[in-house]
């Protein structure tokens, strides 16, 4: 006699497991302990066997009777149903090990070593605010170009144009290496050439002309903020680095003795070590912060904790706060100093190139190493220094003269 939900409801366990049928191979097994398990016998190729069909109340009965059905239409079309139940779960747990966040994770994790921290924290926060919420769960290999372009219009509708350019990127990469590792075929991204509006150019903030930069040189001198980022700020302009780099600074990568600040290559964008010559400006400022951090490891550590480096905004925010905001950046420094250096001091591109750590190469195409024009950089840094001075005093010469040999 078939069930009822009232039967089943009013069913008492006893001290020994009993069944309840249902018909056509199902029936109810009650445990001494109440718990209610749906079950199927059946015959396949001479053999009895059972599927288990869900637990009762969470499979009610009607779903019961639905997976039944399903599994003896199964059976008359001559497929095993437990068989057939492995098989899609394993198909499911496969296509979730081919997921695209999954081969993203791993793409991450095999070449982020090689890259600079910020430039590897940018990539996957990009990556898990942008792109996983939507994607990250499909399949890489079903993924589709529109699907993929859906994805990227949502990043183009916040305004952020640029944004989406670099997800694309980055989804082309995951792409290409889900084709070398055999989870994909095809690079979507690369049928999304022109989909997406060019990124609108721009270039950071930055001033180089010598008498407008008086009044930011001056406006840093009198930051009444924390003396952290007092010194960060009248720094940059000193070592024209990138901000990133100035930021992490640690207190071991200086002699002060030396003159020297050596950044690790592994903060580099060009993944070469860099030796930044200290004007005596740059060293008298310091000292005067290493009795503040000089016990930590950040040269510039956060307000609120010392163990990590200040945040990546504090420089900006503090030129916004004296009024340069869309005339000045930090980054906007090394604009200045390659632009002041060449038309105003007069020393060679090369040697400036050289000191901005970009990739200058020799005439058989070789990176420099890291010493090269070493003396003459250290000349250069410090004429730069007083050079800067001068301008705040007013007694710099403001217009271009004859180059340095």
């Amino acid at each position: 006699m078939p069930l009822s939900d009232a039967a089943i409801r009013q069913t008492k366990p006893t001290e020994k497991p009993f069944k309840l049928s249902d018909g056509d191979g199902m029936f109810l097994l009650v445990n001494p302990n109440g718990s209610k398990y749906w079950r199927l016998k059946f015959r396949y190729a001479g053999k009895e066997k059972i599927l288990a069909l869900g637990v009762y109340p969470d499979v009610p009965l009607k779903l019961a009777r639905e997976k039944r059905d399903e599994a003896r239409r199964l059976l008359a079309d001559g497929v095993d149903p437990s068989e057939f139940r492995k098989a899609i779960k394993t198909m499911k747990a496969d296509r979730a090990a081919n997921s695209f966040e999954v081969v993203a994770r791993e793409w991450f994790a095999k070449y982020s070593p090689g890259w600079a921290p910020a430039h590897s924290i940018k990539i996957i926060q990009r990556l898990e605010r942008d792109v996983f919420p939507w994607i990250g769960g499909r399949p890489i290999s079903d993924i589709t170009a529109p699907e993929m372009l859906a994805c990227l219009r949502r990043i183009e509708e916040r305004g952020t144009i640029d944004t989406a350019h670099r997800a694309k990127q980055n989804c082309g990469q995951v792409f290409r290496y889900g084709i070398a590792t055999g989870r994909a075929e095809h690079d979507v991204c690369a049928d999304l050439k022109g989909a997406i509006p060019p990124p609108q150019e721009g270039h950071f903030p930055a001033i180089t002309d010598p008498t407008a930069l008086v009044p930011v040189l001056k406006g840093i001198d009198a930051y009444p903020g924390h003396l952290v980022v007092k010194c960060a700020l009248k720094l940059l302009p000193l070592v024209f680095v990138r901000p990133g780099e100035l930021r992490m600074a640690e207190w071991v990568e200086f002699d002060l003795d030396r003159a020297e600040w050596c950044i690790p290559l592994e903060r580099m964008k060009t993944k070469q070590p860099h030796i930044v010559p200290l004007s005596t400006q740059a060293i008298a400022i310091l000292r005067e912060l290493h009795p503040l951090t000089g016990d930590g490891r950040f040269v510039f550590p956060g307000a609120r904790n010392q163990g990590v480096p200040m945040s990546n905004m504090a420089t900006s925010v503090a030129l916004k706060s004296l009024g340069f905001a869309g005339e000045m950046s930090a980054h906007g420094f090394r604009a200045t100093a390659r632009t002041l250096l060449d038309e105003v001091l007069g020393y060679r591109p090369e040697l400036v190139e050289h000191q901005l750590a970009h990739a200058v190469r020799d005439p058989l195409g070789r990176a420099y190493n890291r010493t090269t024009h070493l003396p003459e950089r250290r000349k250069m840094m410090q004429a730069w220094a007083d050079y800067l001075d001068g301008l705040k005093a007013g007694s710099a010469e403001i217009l271009p003269f004859q180059r340095q040999l």
